[in-house]
């Protein structure tokens, strides 16, 4: 991983009261959130703002992956 943001206590706190009610790992819930984001963010202007071609294949905003599916 290139770059790890830290977390404030608050939004650490957050994250641990999400995966606390789903029962899951903080960091399948910080999964979890970020596919659902991309969900519902315009995939187009993330494409357009993008510094990265190197992980088109994988990303979520990419119409023609599927990486996109949130896990059930």
């Amino acid at each position: 991983m290139a770059y790890t943001p830290q977390l404030t206590r608050t939004y650490s706190g957050t994250l641990r009261r999400i995966a606390w009610t789903y029962e899951i790992p903080m960091t399948e819930a910080l999964k979890s959130i970020l596919d659902y984001a991309a969900k519902y963010t315009d995939s187009q202007k993330v494409c357009k703002a993008c510094r990265d071609d190197s992980f088109c294949d994988q990303c979520p905003f990419n119409q023609s992956s599927d990486t996109n599916q949130i896990p059930t």
